[in-house]
């Protein structure tokens, strides 16, 4: 299957805002993103260099922020690339590097985000059952081991793209028909059948455990707060109020992640057009995800907020 791409430069205006508009968001995004997640990286990194290592749900905070600090990198660099330099960055020796990576990195971060929120859902949830408390107890011996698998899942399902799974090149200029304005098609071969298959398995994959995890830990702390609201002696409860906070930000870390799904699906399938509206809105996505959710995680942990204050002051 052939899918074409075409770049018209005879509207040089409207490309030159999509340009601009689309590196300025996103490069705030990627700003933002690397200063967050290069601090979780910090501090957590330097407590296991001060003790060789970490409690199971520091380890894979750790895992999971470096992850995001090389993935915001790699996006600044790939966005970049591919607004201005596209002809050198749509021929295989280049875009298929890019595309590996990239995909390697995000298949890294839905994998770590899914099991941090598995690790929160084991910690925190009221779950009566055999297996729930067997997992809980051994999640600690666990964790190193679900780190190495995600590093060799990510790499099984990222390197067949560099075996002609993607096959991009950019086809020899022809005349546009109205002016002496030149079109440039970027045609990108696509094996359907791999294709499909690696992007279901390799999103669909963490992105189910995600979805039970986190439905589980919203289920249990919205049953434990009802029932803490029906003994309730003061409006303020403190442990009310921490479980409310709790409930709203697995939420809001659900809608994060469901979203940063769905756009990095479409954004790296050659749904859309190139530069187009729907294009730059996927990248925003992508870019904002793990921004956003590194303020959510500081905001959210005790120790975290701490070192943020210290650092501020």
């Amino acid at each position: 299957m052939v899918v074409t791409v075409n770049t018209d430069y005879t509207d040089k205006d409207i490309s030159r805002f999509k340009v601009v508009f689309t590196l300025v968001v996103s490069g705030t995004e990627c700003v933002a993103g690397i200063a967050g997640n290069g601090f979780i990286t910090a501090i957590h990194g330097a407590e296991w260099a001060r003790r060789r290592r970490l409690p199971a749900g520091d380890s894979i905070l750790l895992a999971l922020s470096l992850s995001r600090l090389l993935l915001q990198i790699w996006m600044a660099v790939d966005t970049a690339s591919s607004l201005l330099f596209p002809a050198t960055y749509n021929r295989n020796a280049v875009y298929i590097p890019f595309k590996v990576i990239v995909m390697f990195l995000n298949y890294s971060n839905l994998w770590l985000a899914a099991w941090l929120t598995v690790f929160y859902c084991l910690k925190i949830a009221n779950l009566a059952h055999r297996l729930f408390s067997a997992m809980r107890r051994k999640i600690p011996v666990l964790t190193p081991w679900l780190l190495r698998l995600t590093l060799l899942v990510s790499l099984g399902f990222s390197f067949p793209f560099s075996r002609d799974v993607f096959n991009v090149y950019v086809n020899s200029s022809v005349p546009g028909a109205p002016s002496n304005a030149t079109e440039r098609h970027y045609l990108a071969e696509t094996n359907v059948a791999n294709l499909a298959l690696l992007y279901h398995l390799g999103i669909l994959l963490p992105l189910a455990t995600f979805v039970l995890a986190a439905s589980l830990l919203i289920t249990s702390l919205k049953r434990h707060a009802l029932r803490m609201g029906s003994h309730a002696t003061g409006s303020r409860d403190p442990s009310m109020e921490a479980h409310l906070g709790a409930i709203r930000a697995i939420s809001y870390f659900f809608i994060l992640y469901m979203f940063n799904a769905v756009a990095l699906f479409l954004s790296t399938s050659n749904v859309f057009d190139a530069s187009s509206a729907w294009d730059i809105l996927c990248k925003v996505i992508t870019a904002a995800y793990p921004a956003v959710h590194s303020v959510l995680l500081i905001l959210g942990n005790p120790g975290l907020r701490r070192a943020w204050r210290r650092l501020r002051h």
